[in-house]
């Protein structure tokens, strides 16, 4: 036991009498453990230290030890495969090996997020004579070997072959793949009782346990720790962004692994990092398992997967545009424009539209409505809430099939010419009637100047932009666009709605309105 001074003992007190107390101090592996306490007399406050716990515990065996990982990883890790891939060279421009087309939603991230040479964590490929080899992981889902990874794995692939834990190697075919969400289905040819993984049925929590199992660098088998970060990330690539961010190191060559929770059940799909150096930095992106079941069902029916479709443009619901439209929350997703012939067109939706519930479920925003919709199957049949000019609606659609492709055309404007309309100073906008400038259509007025320092440039307006309604108002002068911002400030708005066209593309801008 291990006397301390009685100068470092200093009474405590409390009020009129001192009650009796104990303090038990513990370390671990050799150090006395002694229990200190108070005299009972009420006049007087005196430390003594209490024999039955002037021990020293030197049993080492007895100690407490850190809960691990090894039984879970014991359990879990036969199940995770490294994917090798070879394809014949397709001789890309400037040595890239990027399987993306350029400007793609994936490309354009991992050009921010991914490594030095913008390529996914494991596709910096190995060039022999004509040939290019790239790496990454996955999993068996079933006995049978169907086994999950990343898209961006295996596209382009001419041969597939996945290492299993014990060393074996196989040959595997893609049963297929959906770009959008970056999952691709392979099938392992020889074998009937493979080790598989399970997908979670859980929702995930943030502060959760993961690990993260797969083939770094190509080194295979390799485990790492940590936490959910965050859930319902969306990072640029796409419509149906919604992934998980976990802290635990993910480095190239773990695209398509697993993260498991704490049950060695799948929570998703590890396929992003955020890394400016390539390496990781403790931020990783992984696919939920919920989506990845609903993707891998359709991909093992068909090959492919279908989306449902309502064929209009959305956009979030901000602050500035609630206010405009005289809502209590910037909730739900407004209709910039619904598609011509689409379910939304033939239903009813009109631009101003803002749907705030799907089957009665609420929408939170636009991307949560996008979700929503692409998890339905084309030809359902649902019930959407609209709110139009503050009333409530229920319009009933049938979903459509998303098409593979969505054009996107940039329309150029011609010579603007002399045909100005008075400009709008208070807004720095300077616009003319549509009709007189080639190549603008004949509704609306076009934006010919935009005052840099303005708020209208600050809201993203460009030379070329057309204004076709300023609070659900079509316009054709900046008389038109006068009168409504009158009307609005009569009615003690801060800002007014405008919906705006630029090139093909519809979206509601929310401008705000100066007083006097």
């Amino acid at each position: 036991m291990t006397d301390l001074p009685s100068s470092q003992l200093k009474p405590i007190r409390s009020g009129v009498t001192a009650r009796r107390f104990a303090l038990m101090a513990s370390v671990v592996a050799g150090v006395g453990v002694a229990a200190y306490g108070l005299s009972p007399s009420a006049d007087k406050a005196e430390f003594f230290i209490s024999p039955a716990y002037a021990q020293v515990n030197t049993d080492v065996s007895k100690v407490a030890q850190p809960i691990g990982f090894a039984d879970i990883v014991e359990r879990v890790k036969p199940s995770v495969i490294s994917v090798k891939i070879r394809m014949k060279d397709r001789a890309v421009a400037s040595g890239d090996d990027s399987p993306f087309q350029p400007g793609s939603p994936m490309e354009r991230f991992f050009r921010r997020f991914g490594g030095p040479d913008g390529l996914p964590p494991g596709m910096r490929g190995r060039r022999g004579p004509g040939l290019v080899t790239g790496q990454g992981s996955g999993f068996f889902i079933s006995a049978d070997g169907y086994a999950v990874t990343n898209n961006h794995v295996v596209d382009g692939a001419d041969k597939v072959e996945v290492t299993t834990d014990d060393g074996k190697t196989y040959t595997a075919k893609v049963i297929g793949a959906d770009p959008r969400t970056d999952i691709a289905l392979i099938k392992v040819e020889g074998g009937s009782s493979f080790p598989f993984a399970k997908l979670s049925d859980d929702k995930v929590r943030i502060g959760d346990w993961v690990l993260a199992v797969g083939n770094p660098f190509g080194l295979g088998g390799s485990v790492t720790a940590g936490i959910v970060s965050a859930s319902g990330r969306d990072i640029g690539t796409g419509p149906y962004d919604d992934f998980i961010q976990i802290d635990a190191p993910v480095n190239k060559g773990n695209s398509g692994g697993p993260a498991f929770n704490m049950k060695g059940d799948v929570i998703g799909v590890n396929t992003a990092i955020y890394s400016p150096s390539g390496g990781s930095v403790g931020i990783a992106f992984s696919i939920p398992a919920n989506t990845v079941k609903s993707v891998v069902a359709q991909l093992k029916d068909k090959g492919s997967v279908s989306r449902g479709w309502i064929g209009v443009q959305i956009q979030p619901v901000t602050s500035d545009i609630a206010d405009s439209l005289g809502l209590k929350k910037a909730e739900g997703a407004l209709v910039a424009e619904p598609q011509a012939n689409s379910p939304a067109a033939k239903a009813g939706i009109k631009s101003g539209d803002v749907i705030t519930a799907v089957n009665g479920d609420p929408v939170k925003d636009a991307r949560e409505l996008a979700r929503t919709i692409g998890s339905l199957a084309p030809g359902t049949s649902i019930k959407l809430n609209v709110l139009r000019k503050g009333t409530d609606k229920v319009v009933n659609l049938t979903l459509g099939t998303l098409p593979d492709t969505v054009e996107a055309r940039a329309d150029h404007y011609g010579d603007r010419g002399s045909s100005r309309d008075n400009d709008i100073p208070r807004l720095g906008l300077t616009v003319a009637p549509a009709g007189s400038v080639a190549g603008a259509g004949g509704e609306g007025v076009v934006v010919v100047d935009v005052d840099p320092k303005s708020p209208a440039a600050e809201r993203g307006f460009r030379e070329g932009d057309v204004i076709l309604e300023v609070a659900g108002k079509s316009v054709s002068s900046s008389a038109d666009i006068r009168e409504a911002i009158k009307a609005a400030r009569a009615e003690d708005k801060n800002s007014v709605l405008m919906r705006v066209r630029t090139g093909s593309t519809a979206r509601f801008v929310a401008m705000p309105i100066a007083k006097g």
